[in-house]
């Protein structure tokens, strides 16, 4: 079992920026690969950000490429998102969720943060 608890939202101004963590606990977190994920009521859960095991590897949206870096210490047991350039679009709850899946992106991620809130204003 692993619970990941989130932090570091809040209301920042566009163009600002905003660090996320993710802090696991439970078993082996340097065997999961790590992502981010962000939603807007109303909207399907969307990918943000991944990163491999031992983060060497990452992968972007699209939408926040350029802007977001995934990053991760295994010693802490922590994964991190940091925002920069923020657009009011990128308003939403973010979560990190955890996966034993290889693939590129998976869809199936074993568990799941609460979540926190990123309020970007124009």
């Amino acid at each position: 079992q692993v619970q990941l608890v989130e932090s570091g939202g809040g209301l920042v101004q566009a163009g600002g920026s905003l660090r996320l963590s993710c802090a696991a606990s439970g078993r082996a977190f340097s065997s999961y690969r790590m992502g981010w994920f962000r939603q807007v009521p109303g909207n399907e859960r969307e990918f943000v950000a991944i990163i491999s095991r031992p983060g060497t590897t990452t992968n972007y949206a699209d939408s926040v490429k350029g802007r977001f870096t995934i990053s991760r210490d295994n010693a802490k047991n922590t994964v991190y998102l940091q925002m920069n350039s923020l657009k009011s679009e990128d308003t939403a709850v973010y979560y990190c969720a955890a996966t034993v899946s290889n693939v590129l992106r998976p869809t199936i991620y074993n568990y799941w943060g609460q979540g926190t809130q990123v309020t970007v204003s124009s």
